[in-house]
C-alpha cells in the first residue's frame, strides 16, 4: 500500500519509503539513519556541494562527448548541476560529514539529488529512475573513489580563496596600526625580560609581515589540489571508462571550474595517496599557530591595567567577571587562541587519517574533509572577529610605553659601543642595586657628557641600526 507523502525506492538491501518532497533517495536515507554522528551536514559547506555538482557535470559532458550518455539525459543532468552550482537544492545534501564508506554516502547524496532534479526537468516524477538513474547515468564512468576526492580538492581550493580574503583583510588592519603606532617607542622583551627598545609600530608591522607569509604558503600548498585522480574510478585502473574519458573529463573540469586542473601522473598512486590533504592542513595549522602567538602578545601587552604591561588597550567587549566589578577580559584574543587549539587538533586528525590508508584506497577522507572545512570555517570567522572587534579598535598608552623605556636598565645596551660591555655591566648592576637611573650614574661618573648621552639615547636611534 503506498503512502501519499512518500515514494517507494529500493536498493540491494531492500526497500524504503522516501518523502515525496525529498530529492535524495534510498541510499542517502540509509546514510541519514546510519551516520548520526557530528551533526555537521554537507549543506554546512556550500563550496563542497558546488564542487560535487561541477564534477558530475564534467562527467556528464565527457560521457556525452564519447557517445555514452544520450543528449536528453545529458541536458537534464547539466540543468540540475547548474542549478546546484547556482546555490539551489543545497538543503537536500543532508548526510553527516563524518561517515563510513570512503565518501560513498556523500557521492550518492549528490547522484540522487541530481538524478531526481533531472527527472523533473525531463517531465518525470522523482524516483522514476528508468529515465535517469543515480548510478547508471549521473555516476557513469565514476567511482566514489575518484569523484569524491576530486570534489574535495576543488572545494578546498574554493574555501582557500575565502580564507585568504579574510587573512588579507587582517594583514591590512595590522599594517594600518603599524603605521599609526610608528612614533611610539616601547621596550622590547625576550623571554619576558626587558631587552632593547622597539616602536609599537614595528611590533604591529611584524604581525602583518608574519601573516603575509601565510598567504603564499596557503597558495603554494593548495596548488597540490589541482592534480586529480578523476577517471581512475575504483582503484585507479580506469575500469568501466572509455580510454578517452580521462582527457575529456579533465578538460571539462578545467573549463567549468576555471582552475588549471591536471590528471595525476599515476591514477593508481593518486587514488590511494592523500598527501595533498596533509600538506594543506599543515599550512592551515601554521596560520593558526601564528594567530595564536599574536593573540598571546595582545593579551600580554594589554594586561593590567594597574599591575600589568598596559601598553595597549583592547576594545572592551563585555564585563569580565561575575564577582570582580569593573574587570574586562581580552575575550577576542582568547577565542582566537581556542580556535588555534582546535585547528591544531584537526591537523592531527588529518595526519592520523592520511596514515591510516590501506592498499589501494584511503577510506578516511570524510574525516579529513570534516576537519579541514571546520578549520577553515573557524579561522575565517576568527580572523574577521579579531579584525573587527579587536585590532581595528586598539589604542596605545603612549606615556606607559615611554616610561618603560625611560626606566629600563636595558637601554644600557645602547651604551655598549661607546663604553664597552664591562663598564655597561657594572652600570647595570649598580642601577639595580641602588635604584638609580643609568642616566644619572653615567653623568656622575663622568663617562659621558649630557649632550653625548642625550644623542645616544634619542628615540630614533633606539629602533634601527646606527653604527
Amino acid at each position: 500500500m503506498g503512502h501519499p507523502d512518500t515514494r517507494l525506492e529500493h536498493d540491494l538491501l531492500g526497500e524504503k519509503q522516501i518523502p515525496n518532497d525529498a530529492y535524495y533517495g534510498i541510499q542517502t536515507q540509509r546514510a541519514l539513519e546510519n551516520f548520526q554522528i557530528s551533526g555537521v551536514k554537507l549543506y554546512f559547506f556550500p563550496e563542497l556541494i558546488e564542487a560535487l555538482a561541477e564534477v558530475k557535470l564534467a562527467a556528464a559532458l565527457a560521457n556525452h562527448d564519447l557517445g555514452a550518455l544520450p543528449t536528453p539525459i545529458k541536458d537534464a543532468i547539466e540543468g540540475a548541476c547548474r542549478e546546484i552550482m547556482a546555490g539551489r537544492w543545497h538543503d537536500q545534501f543532508q548526510v553527516d560529514m563524518v561517515q563510513g564508506g570512503a565518501g560513498t554516502s556523500t557521492n550518492m547524496n549528490a547522484n540522487e539529488v541530481i538524478a531526481n532534479r533531472a527527472l523533473e526537468l525531463m517531465g518525470h516524477k522523482k524516483g522514476d529512475y528508468q529515465f535517469c538513474h543515480p548510478n547508471d547515468h549521473v555516476n557513469l564512468s565514476q567511482s566514489t573513489n575518484d569523484a569524491y576526492p576530486t570534489a574535495l580538492k576543488i572545494a578546498l581550493i574554493k574555501s582557500k580563496a575565502s580564507l585568504e580574503k579574510e587573512l588579507k583583510a587582517l594583514i591590512k588592519s595590522f599594517a594600518k596600526k603599524g603605521k599609526k603606532f610608528a612614533p611610539i617607542i616601547k621596550m622590547g622583551r625576550t623571554q619576558l625580560q626587558d631587552a632593547v627598545p622597539i616602536s609599537l609600530g614595528q611590533s604591529f608591522d611584524a604581525f602583518a609581515v608574519t601573516l603575509q607569509e601565510e598567504v603564499q604558503r596557503l597558495e603554494h600548498n593548495a596548488r597540490l589540489f589541482l592534480e586529480v585522480n578523476m577517471g581512475g574510478t575504483a582503484i585507479g585502473t580506469g575500469i568501466n571508462t572509455s580510454p578517452h574519458y580521462v582527457k575529456s573529463v579533465v578538460a571539462h573540469l578545467r573549463k567549468i571550474t576555471g582552475y588549471k586542473i591536471v590528471k595525476a601522473k599515476d591514477l593508481i598512486e593518486a587514488t590511494q595517496d592523500t598527501g595533498a590533504f596533509i600538506m594543506f592542513s599543515s599550512a592551515v595549522k601554521r596560520l593558526a599557530v601564528k594567530l595564536s602567538k599574536i593573540s598571546n602578545d595582545l593579551r600580554l601587552l594589554s594586561s593590567g591595567p594597574r599591575a600589568g604591561f598596559n601598553e595597549i588597550n583592547l576594545p572592551p567587549m563585555q564585563p569580565g567577571s561575575s564577582i570582580m566589578p569593573g574587570k574586562v577580559n581580552p575575550v577576542i584574543p582568547e577565542v582566537v587562541n581556542q580556535i588555534a587549539f582546535k585547528v591544531i587538533g584537526n591537523d592531527l586528525v588529518v595526519t592520523l587519517a592520511v596514515e591510516a590508508g590501506q592498499l589501494e584506497l584511503n577510506a578516511f577522507e570524510p574525516i579529513m574533509a570534516a576537519s579541514l572545512f571546520e578549520s577553515i570555517s573557524m579561522l575565517k570567522n576568527g580572523m574577521r572577529t579579531l579584525r573587527e572587534k579587536c585590532i581595528d579598535g586598539i589604542t596605545a598608552n603612549e606615556e606607559v610605553c615611554r616610561q618603560s623605556v625611560r626606566n629600563s636598565i636595558s637601554i644600557v645596551t645602547l651604551l655598549n659601543p661607546v663604553l664597552g660591555y664591562e663598564t655597561c655591566s657594572g652600570l647595570s648592576r649598580e642601577a639595580l642595586k641602588t635604584g638609580r637611573s643609568l642616566y644619572s650614574l653615567v653623568l656622575e661618573k663622568g663617562l659621558m657628557t649630557a649632550a653625548e648621552l642625550d644623542e645616544v639615547l634619542k628615540p630614533e636611534r633606539m629602533i634601527r641600526p646606527q653604527l
